[in-house]
């Protein structure tokens, strides 16, 4: 019998034996026929399954390295090599260095295209995206990003102050103030819908902070949705009977849903009425805006960063002249 042969029988052995978790037992009898053929790339993956399985990933990794070294030089079947790159990923995401991983798994599917593999990777890049996340979080460094958030709002520069809500957000996601500040910052760009999402993640991380339902109110009313901004408004006041914001609120809501036209024209002439909205349309730069964001709806985006644009357009928006969805 060849040295070939005899270390094919040991490899069978040690299938066995690893079968039975007898892992130190299959350890010597793959090591064994690596003694007696070194160009096998499959005796040392399938030791390093072994050391993997025994909780020893740096050996389970340095025989992978091995196999690939071999492997290159005798020119296997690149599936095997592909295999090898695969168990170091493996490995590494055992210990939830998902970037080593990641790295190996990409190598992996060079050499084969592997739907399974593929699944991986991508499960892997979710876990480090998680874990970065989860790395990320930091409670006092969220709470003065919304401290400095909170003055540039009050400043009246929104795109700032919306900067480092969101990097209050990203440190501290379970903060409902957090949301609500950033669904104003949203309100005062006229980002209606993204103030709708922050409100329901605030509400959703404390049903009781009525001023998550005011500014959910406040982003409704805006997009002309007044039977639901009213049901807002009404649970403000579950919250907090003595609210005037949110008995004000519901008096607009009435109003609006009693008393405005739903004739474009008339919608207008109503508008038209109010000598600020007048003033406004009589306005060369404003109205060069409005007609730029005909043309292009994604110059709002630009003009709603100058504050005094902002009351402007927030104006018109209320009057009913233009609408945003």
């Amino acid at each position: 019998m060849t040295d070939k042969e005899k270390a094919l029988e040991l490899k069978a052995k040690g299938n066995e034996a690893y079968k039975k978790k007898e892992l130190d037992e299959a350890i010597s009898l793959y090591t064994q026929a690596i003694e007696l053929d070194g160009t096998n790339v499959v005796f040392f993956t399938n030791r390093a399954a072994a050391y993997y399985e025994k909780g020893d990933q740096e050996k389970c990794r340095e025989d992978c390295l091995k196999a690939i070294e071999v492997g290159i030089e005798n020119r296997c079947d690149y599936s095997l090599l592909a295999k090898a790159y695969q168990r170091i990923a493996t490995s590494y995401e055992k210990e939830e260095n998902y970037a080593k991983a990641i790295e190996f798994y990409n190598k992996s599917l060079v050499e084969q295209r592997v739907p399974d593999v593929q699944k991986r990777k991508i499960a892997a890049e979710k876990k480090l995206k998680e874990k970065e996340r989860l790395a990320y979080i930091d409670p006092e460094k969220a709470k003065d990003a919304k401290e400095k958030g909170n003055k540039f709002f009050q400043k009246g520069d929104y795109p700032a102050a919306l900067k480092s809500y969101n990097e209050a957000v990203q440190r501290n996601p379970d903060d409902a103030k957090i949301f609500s500040n950033r669904a104003a910052c949203y309100t005062k760009l006229a980002e209606f819908r993204l103030a709708l999402a922050d409100c329901d993640e605030c509400i959703r991380l404390d049903p009781k902070f009525a001023k998550g339902y005011l500014r959910k109110a406040t982003a409704l009313f805006a997009l002309k949705e007044h039977s639901k901004a009213s049901a807002a408004y009404e649970k403000v006041l579950e919250l907090d009977p003595n609210s005037t914001e949110a008995k004000e609120g519901k008096r607009r809501c009435f109003t609006a849903q009693n008393t405005i036209p739903t004739d474009p024209e008339k919608v207008r002439e109503r508008a038209m009425a109010d000598p600020e909205i007048q003033s406004i349309m009589r306005d060369p730069a404003m109205r060069m805006i409005l007609e730029q964001m005909q043309d292009n709806p994604e110059a709002l985006i630009e003009h709603m960063k100058n504050p005094v644009i902002a009351e402007k357009i927030n104006k018109l928006i209320s009057s009913g002249l233009i609408a945003l969805r």
